[in-house]
Formats: C-alpha cells, structure tokens, sequence
C-alpha cells in the first residue's frame, strides 16, 4: 500500500501537467464518422504513440487500416504476473449542432471543476486516466507490477470494423488474462459502478424516394406522396400503442430476467427521477411494466437519431422533396442477434412501404449484447480499487450503451473485460457541451494504480494463462 500511494503522490505533484496533456489530447478533432477529419486521426494517432513511448511503454507502433489507425504498446517484464489487456479509444462522434455548444468543442476550457470539448469524456479523457496510470508507476518505481498490453482504436464511434479482424490476425500476440477498459458511468461523483452488461446495436438508414426532382407543392401537393411524409408514416408504424417495437418477430429471444436479477437493479440502479432529471425531461416515455433503469438496460428499444428531407433553411419553400431519410439505432439486449434482427427489420419495413415511393436499407453497426461474470477475480479487483482511488464501494451496473469490442475479447482472446466507468451522468456524452469531471478525472487515475496493483498480486488467480510469458510480441504483430 505505500508503495501505491507514493506512486499517487507523484499523480498529485503533475496534475496541472496531466490536465494540459489531455487537452492537447481533445485538441485533435478525430470524428471517425467524417471522412475530411482522416488526418486530423493519424496525427492524433501518431501523438498518441509518441506519448507513449515517452512514458515508458515498449513496442510502440501505428498500425493502418482501411479507414483509420490502431495504436499498441506494452510492457512485458514481470515475469509469472498476469497480463492486462487496456483498451480504448481515440475517436470522437460529430459535434453538431455546434451553435449549441458554449465554446469551440475542440480547443477544451476549463470551468468550474469540468474541462468542456469533445472527447473530453468518451474517451479520451476516461482512457488517458490508464495512460497516467501506467506513466506514475514507470516514474516512480521504474516497472509496472504486471504485463500490460495496449490497445487503442479510432473506429469505436463507428461500430470498430478494422478491430475485430485485427484482434484475429494477431490473436496470439494480443494474449492476456483480461481486459480493462474506462467507457462507462458512475452514478455520482462519490458513487462508484462497475458495469457488467452491455446493451448490443443495430444502427440502420432508411432512405424514401419519390419524384426523379423536388416539386412545387402548389402544382402538386395532393396529388404526388410526399417522400418526407412516407417516411414519418413509416416511422410511426415501428411501434405500438404500448410503445413497444411492433415488428413482428422483434421480440422472440428477449430475456426474462429473474425477480432477484430485477430488485438486485432496482436497489443499484438510478430511480426514475434521476434517469428524468440527467435527461432534464418533467416525465417519462417507455414500456409499461419496467422501470426506466430497466428500459434502458434490458429491454430493446429504437430511436430515430436523425433525419433529412426536404428544406432545411431559413423561411419556408414550397416544395416536395425527392428524397428524405431517418437513421434508425437499435438497441439490443440478451439473447437478440443483430443479423436476424436486420432481416427482421428489413423484412418489416418492406411490408409497411408505401406503393408510391421506394425505399433502400443501409446498414452501418452492428453489435452483440454482452454480460461479463460479477465474481471474476478482475472485478474484485476493481471493487478494491475503487475503495482505494473514491473512498467508496462500487455497485454493478448495467448499461444500455454498446461496447463491440467487449464480446471480440470474449470470442477471439477468451478473456472477460473490466468496465472501469469513471463519467458522470450529466457529463453530456455524444451532445454539446461534453464535458469531464476533473475530480473523477483524478481519483481515476488513482483508481487505475490500484487496479494495476491489485492485478499484479493475483499470479495465481489465472489458471492456465500462458500470457504473461509472452515476450516477443514485437515480432509477431
């Protein structure tokens, strides 16, 4: 223990440095969904990489993709100790609608115990408390107390479509014992979570086509469909009147939970009123018969999260448009497949199709569900850990967010994955004003000493794992 805490005492002495790093860190604008920011990632990649060389870690490289780069490094030289595999990623989403946000989302300010800008949360603020981490015990005692692996991505807003095969091309050299990532909530600012279940994703676009050319819609309003006005029919038919999704078939696998799974939630989870209060909404929306909490967490839902057609400028025109679209997200719990459920979908959306316009699916993610085991020895871990960097015990929560990469570690690498949330629910993930709770921002850091201290003690909680013998990595990556 005073080994740890004189690490953390050298935390304390370089916070105003760390806090300047992860702004330069914010500063790079990686929107991975936008393909004129492609630059703006490599050089955020190759940042990356070179901080990271410069706190120690071995093997750095940069590997490209077909879209955009993959960042590892590690450090392989504690013999018979376990091998941590961090994960995180780099990328942003879109910042729009940017006159909403109070200063530019990527030159990051500071106020008020917050840093503002996008990223500043999810993730890069949350995964660069790892780096720190890592960088405070390489100072201080010139080795880490286990193997640690790296692994940092720039396509987890886009549903990670380069990961997955790379984690299968170097599954071998990417051995570990478990992984640990930093992309998930708290309850509180003194309330610690450790998350232990995943919703997966389903994220679609529904495009509805009309006439070859806008028309005027003084010349032809009453007589042509509106391609706009099909589209909103065809939305409004996506759920029932119990506001339950009404495609046929949705619901087939969707599990039953337990009562014990379900007052378990109900004494950990947030009530309704914070769930209304963190959305600043007066009252709820959702099925009948769960709590919000459940809502969000295992049950299914849909949201229409965009969607164009026809004039968007000042005033008014009197138009018809051609086109119109909507971008459909999904959110999928236990035992749903996102591919059956696309067929579904599809299937679905070609029986409810207006005869006067056409319609075209495109698909951009998808993601499975994932639950991680609550009595694996890594979470104990983190439960320690949190004890040790909050002063306070975490609760295990469930999330209604989507992770892909935590079910390629359990596929491909055979390893569970530790959800280490340190967000705030107000701390406006995917909107304007993101923001990062500097606090948390600090005691994650020193949460993440103690779960590398922890990890480091359990040498013999891993039966079997060869992983931390692994030590030429280099060579075969």
């Amino acid at each position: 223990m005073f080994l740890v805490r004189g690490v953390c005492k050298v935390v304390g002495e370089h916070d105003r440095r760390a806090l300047a790093e992860l702004a330069q860190f914010i500063r790079f604008p990686t929107v991975s969904s936008q393909p004129k920011h492609a630059g703006d990632i490599r050089r955020c990649a190759a940042w990356l990489a070179e901080h990271l060389v410069g706190i120690g870690l071995r093997n750095v490289r940069v590997f490209q993709t077909s879209r955009h780069p993959i960042v590892y490094a590690d450090w392989l030289l504690a013999a018979r100790r376990p091998t941590v595999l961090v994960y995180g990623h780099y990328d942003v989403q879109p910042v729009d609608p940017l006159n909403e946000w109070n200063s530019p989302p990527f030159d990051p300010v500071v106020r008020g115990g917050n840093i503002y800008g996008r990223g500043a949360c999810d993730d890069k603020g949350q995964m660069f408390a790892h780096v720190k981490a890592m960088e405070s015990y390489l100072r201080t005692r010139r080795a880490l107390p286990l193997n640690v692996k790296c692994l940092f991505e720039g396509e987890e807003e886009i549903g990670s479509p380069n990961l997955g095969p790379f984690i299968k091309r170097n599954a071998h050299a990417l051995a570990a014992d478990v992984a640990v990532m930093s992309d998930t909530r708290m309850l509180g600012p003194d309330r610690p979570a450790i998350t232990y279940a995943l919703r997966g994703g389903l994220s679609i676009e529904l495009e509805v086509r009309g006439p070859k050319i806008d028309l005027h819609s003084g010349n032809f309003g009453g007589a042509v469909h509106n391609p706009l006005q099909a589209l909103c029919e065809m939305i409004g038919k996506l759920h029932d009147g119990d506001r339950r999704i009404s495609i046929p078939g949705f619901w087939n696998r969707v599990r039953r939970w337990p009562p014990e799974e379900r007052a378990y939630m109900a004494k950990a989870g947030p009530a309704d009123e914070k769930i209304l209060s963190d959305a600043r909404v007066r009252s709820r929306w959702g099925e009948r018969g769960f709590s919000l909490y459940e809502c969000t967490t295992i049950r299914p839902s849909l949201s229409v999260s965009g969607i164009v057609g026809g004039y968007q400028g000042p005033g008014v025109k009197a138009v018809i448009p051609s086109r119109a679209a909507a971008k459909l997200n999904f959110r999928l719990v236990p035992d749903q497949r996102p591919d059956e459920i696309e067929r579904l979908v599809r299937k679905h959306l070609a029986g409810i199709a207006p005869s006067t316009t056409d319609f075209a699916v495109r698909t951009f993610l998808k993601a499975n569900p994932a639950l991680i085991d609550r009595t694996n020895p890594a979470m104990n871990a983190a439960e320690s850990a949190y004890e040790r960097g909050f002063g306070a015990s975490p609760v295990f929560l469930r999330s209604g967010g989507t992770i892909p990469v935590v079910n390629i570690f359990k596929e491909v690498l055979g390893i569970p994955t530790v959800l280490m949330g340190f967000a705030l629910p107000d701390d406006r993930i995917h909107a304007p004003n993101e923001k990062f709770h500097l606090p948390n921002f600090y005691r994650g850091i020193a949460t993440c000493i103690a779960f590398l201290d922890e990890m480091g003690k359990m040498k013999n909680s891993f039966a079997g794992s060869k992983a931390g013998q692994e030590r030429e990595v280099a060579a075969v990556l």
